[in-house]
């Protein structure tokens, strides 16, 4: 049985928020159970890409900074840090934090932020797929991980928590060879949680006091949830919080590759939930996107019939020109390079798209839809 902490927390008040947090770290144990004064501890948060608070895309300040000065009165040495999406340079770093509130909070707490930009290798034995990875360089700067997620629906991966927040460990556009390597969901999901074993997160948080519903992971909508959720295990954690939102757990890949890999069961039965009841956090009309996709038909149809279902499934992303602003942030960081800017408009060839949906992902204005066809949405609800 693993531990989850589920704590009520209604709005980013910065004394409540704090008490929350207090309140996760004694149902698991006690800091004292995961830090030692002196350690040099890495907040990764989730700090996608330059948003304020209130759009929750990012973790909120509020949180990131009552658990940055809870460390810190314990004796940790607290670093703050992510790698966002696009570059990895000084300069987008700077951005990111300025945009997001997390350059003001790290120095009211006397935290640092992370500015170094090298990379180092990192073995993984225990990766299905990933056997080393190439990583953010202060993850050998630290003696401990520790995970702040949001509680987020997603375009590619339904949902993301704190599994995939440890994806922001692989160093800025290297996380595009990812997805032009893996581009399935089954494969991208398995390297999501090989990402997460490598990354050894000590503790997980997730802000769940004001998530994202809908066209995730930036261009859906805020959604108060009201919960702080703790956990040593990302992979409970995340269990708990898809329960929350009405989402079967195992319709998530990267929980289903959890399953199958012996790392949790899918469901609560192996977890001991602490805190609130689960069945007052129970949202039954929170948004998910659909991704159903071919895998999930293996074995169950003829090739040919696979195949000719998969090019009738396929979601794509559609460019709403009337909004977009020429940013081209679309066209840089998408993978596969398969955008190109026409007139200052984004035009992408269809053929060759991976579904990654990074050109979702990362537009500043939500300019970027994606269309799922009805066989799509109709096979998704079987």
């Amino acid at each position: 049985m693993k531990k989850v902490s589920l704590v009520r927390c209604e709005d980013y008040a910065y004394e409540k928020v704090k008490e929350a947090i207090q309140q996760s770290l004694k149902h698991l144990g006690g800091i004292e159970k995961y830090i030692q004064p002196g350690d040099k501890v890495l907040l990764k948060l989730n700090l996608l890409m330059k948003k304020r608070p209130e759009e929750a895309t990012t973790t909120h300040p509020s949180f990131a900074k009552a658990l940055a000065e809870i460390l810190r009165d314990y004796g940790a040495d607290v670093i703050i840090g992510d790698s966002p999406g696009g570059p990895f340079n000084e300069s987008a770093l700077r951005g990111v934090y300025k945009a997001c509130g997390i350059e003001e909070i790290a120095k009211d707490v006397g935290a640092k932020l992370n500015y170094n930009t090298g990379v180092v290798e990192i073995k993984n034995e225990n990766g299905l797929l990933l056997k080393k990875i190439t990583a953010i360089e202060v993850l050998k700067e630290v003696d401990k991980v520790i995970s702040v997620s949001k509680l987020k629906t997603h375009g590619m991966m339904m949902f993301t928590g704190a599994v995939k927040n440890m994806f922001g460990i692989v160093a800025g556009l290297e996380k595009a060879e990812y997805h032009v390597r893996m581009p399935n969901n089954v494969d991208f999901s398995n390297a999501l949680v090989d990402i997460c074993l490598a990354s050894k997160p000590i503790l997980s948080f997730m802000d769940g006091i004001v998530g994202m519903e809908g066209a995730g992971p930036s261009a859906g909508e805020p959604r108060k949830i009201g919960a702080v959720i703790a956990s040593e295990s990302p992979y409970h954690l995340d269990v708990v919080a898809t329960s929350m939102i009405g989402l079967t757990p195992t319709k998530v890949p990267t929980i289903q590759r959890c399953v199958e890999r012996g790392l949790c069961l899918g469901n609560l039965q192996d977890i001991e939930l602490i805190g609130g009841v689960i069945e007052e956090f129970i949202m039954k009309d929170f948004k998910i996107p659909e991704i159903r996709g071919l895998d999930l038909l293996e074995g169950k149809l003829p090739k040919f019939l696979r195949d000719i279902l998969n090019e009738l499934m396929q979601p794509k992303p559609i460019f709403a020109h009337d909004r977009c602003v020429g940013c081209s942030d679309c066209a840089e960081n998408c993978p596969p390079r398969v955008i190109e800017m026409k007139d200052k408009k984004p035009n992408v060839r269809l053929d060759e798209c991976i579904r990654c949906f990074c050109c979702q992902e990362l537009c500043p204005v939500k300019a970027v839809e994606i269309h799922r066809p009805l066989l799509m949405k109709l096979l998704a609800r079987l």
